[in-house]
């Protein structure tokens, strides 16, 4: 670059350096770039020395092969450094990762040879003898997790003849191999023991990775069950459905007794994972069916419509809309509609579409008489909050079960948009408490969302010293929580800084006990707050000094109390 050579044209010189290099230096030099420039994922150093000690097709693995990552930077020639914290291997700079991206020909088949590379590791003796019901130790085969959860990925990208040869050697027993558990605990696939493996083919694996020329290869083999249920109930339909490999589906819906509609062991079938996960294309080959019902549902009573409107795929209520045989307002076991869990995740879109149905009720409550108008407030959508505000059939004001309103929730989680959204009504009661007495000023102060409790205190009608079922204020709380600049502002409001709850406990006797210094200061600051009041005692029937549980809180905050009651004769 110091010649005048443009950062392209020396990233080209050095790979130059590299090949002159000659034999197995310029060999593994350029494969070590291939391997960082086109892993999944960063490698750490004893994975790449370990894929790189590989000999394609080979029954064993010879360490012998293995270079050290020392040899492979220096072969590199300071295009590759490791990262100290992480061990991880990674290249020079980002713009090297452009340059060999504008650049592909410089590995070939890059994609292949590393989809042969981890099939010939897993193939391996060392590796098959490893069992799936024992602990898999990672030490003695470092590159073991990148090869299972990968190779799959970069076969469909490219797959060879050789890849294509060594996957079906692997799928002669690949249940019980134990790549197949490595793959299956990474998915993170809820209520599934995968310690308990059974029935994961490689047909399933094949149609998981969407990988086309594998799948109609196995399909092909005599005595090939394209039903076969894994340890988790799914078909290979259910898996290519999950990942949305069209082909694949299509493939497996061409064999003579495939069960489109086939439920997994929690009642999923393949058209309710393809709307889960927003494939359209594959929600509209199983629509083509006459076979498949678009309305049932799995264990909790969700149909496919619930999640894909849940999950904002847009696309796909669309299709299922389309159909005259889909309930747009079936409601699961809980009480919860399609409308309820778009409104609940703040999906704008879906929720424009559903209330576009007259078949569509906008209020449906679910079992705790909770809407979707009220769960949209309680998560703070405000686009969604303002669409169901502007219908007449939306009660604004409606408790649920536990008398917990809109405004209640929003303000309890801090939502202040909402929250001024909601008092800009006249049909809201901004001081309306649930059933244990706790007013949404009281969730505001307790939450220490300040602008929430000056929006709040502002208003006339919030009464800013209202005690619960057992005396508590909000005050109380704030100084329990230690959240100063909400104590300075219900002060400021003229509450009543020395009241006690039921158990004659005050502001102070919380904040003391709570070691809320600033909060202490504060009450203490002022003329009407009693430093030496008794609470009523809960332990023995004994009173307590508002500073008597410092104590308790280590020898910095007796030191305080300590300092606290010389200064103010107590």
């Amino acid at each position: 670059m110091t010649d005048g050579l443009g950062l392209g044209d020396a990233y080209g010189a050095t790979l130059g350096r590299i090949r002159r290099q000659g034999g197995e230096k310029a060999r593994l030099g350029m494969a070590t770039l291939m391997w960082i420039s086109h892993a999944e994922r960063p490698l750490k150093a004893d994975e790449l020395c370990h894929a790189l000690g590989v000999d394609i097709g080979s029954p064993n693995l010879n360490t012998d092969n293995v270079p050290s990552i020392g040899a492979l930077l220096a072969y590199c020639q300071g295009l590759v450094v490791v990262e100290k914290e992480s061990s991880t291997v990674r290249l020079i700079h980002f713009t090297l990762q452009e340059y060999l991206r504008a650049h592909p020909n410089l590995f070939g088949a890059a994609h292949s040879a590393v989809a042969e590379t981890c099939l010939s590791y897993l193939n391996s003796h060392q590796v098959r003898v490893l069992s799936t019901s024992s602990p898999t130790d990672l030490q003695d085969t470092p590159f073991l997790e990148y090869s299972s959860l990968y190779w799959g990925v970069h076969a469909k990208r490219d797959l060879s003849d050789c890849a294509k040869l060594l996957a079906l050697k692997l799928f002669d027993d690949y249940n019980s191999h134990t790549s197949t558990k490595i793959l299956l605990k990474a998915q993170k696939m809820w209520g599934v023991d995968v310690d308990k493996i059974s029935g994961f083919s490689g047909l399933h694996y094949a149609s998981f990775f969407g990988i086309i020329e594998i799948v109609a290869s196995l399909v092909e083999m005599e005595g090939c069950d394209i039903n076969q249920m894994d340890f988790t109930g799914s078909t290979p339909l259910h898996w290519a459905a999950w990942n949305g490999h069209e082909e694949v589906v299509k493939t497996l819906l061409g064999r003579n007794g495939a069960s489109p509609d086939k439920p997994d062991n929690h009642s999923r079938t393949p058209l309710w994972w393809a709307a889960y996960n927003g494939h359209e294309g594959v929600v509209k080959i199983l629509l083509g069916r006459d076979d498949v019902n678009p309305n049932n549902s799995n264990d909790s009573g969700q149909t496919p419509l619930w999640w894909a409107a849940r999950n904002g795929r847009e696309e796909v209520v669309k299709i299922l809309l389309r159909r005259g045989d889909v309930s747009p307002d079936k409601p699961d076991i809980d009480g919860q509609t399609p409308l309820w869990g778009a409104a609940y995740s703040g999906h704008e879109g879906v929720v424009r579409i559903l209330l576009g149905r007259d078949d569509v009720n906008p209020d449906n409550p679910d079992s705790d008489s909770q809407t979707p108008l009220w769960w949209a407030a309680y998560n703070g959508h405000e686009g969604v909050v303002k669409i169901l505000l502007g219908r007449d059939d939306v009660n604004p004001d409606k408790p649920d079960n536990y008398d917990q309103t809109l405004l209640w929730g929003a303000a309890r989680n801090g939502h202040e948009g909402v929250v001024k959204i909601l008092l800009g009504r006249d049909d809201i009661n901004p001081d309306k408490p649930d059933n244990h007495d706790r007013t949404p000023l009281r969730w505001a102060a307790y939450n220490g969302h300040e602008g929430i409790v000056k929006i709040l205190l502002g208003r006339d009608d919030v009464n800013p010293d209202k005690p619960n079922f057992n005396g508590r204020t909000p005050l109380w709380w704030a100084a329990q929580k230690g959240h100063e600049g909400v104590v300075k502002m219900l002060l400021a409001r003229g509450v009543n800084p020395d009241k006690p709850n039921f158990n004659g406990r005050t502001p102070l006797h919380l904040a003391a006990r709570n070691g809320q210094e600033g909060v202490v200061k504060i009450l203490l600051g002022r003329n009407d707050v009693n430093p030496n009041k008794l609470d009523k005692g809960c332990r023995n029937s004994q009173y307590y000094h508002p500073f008597f549980f410092l104590d308790d809180r280590g020898e910095s905050a007796t030191t305080y109390r300590n300092q606290m009651c010389y200064e103010h004769d107590f």
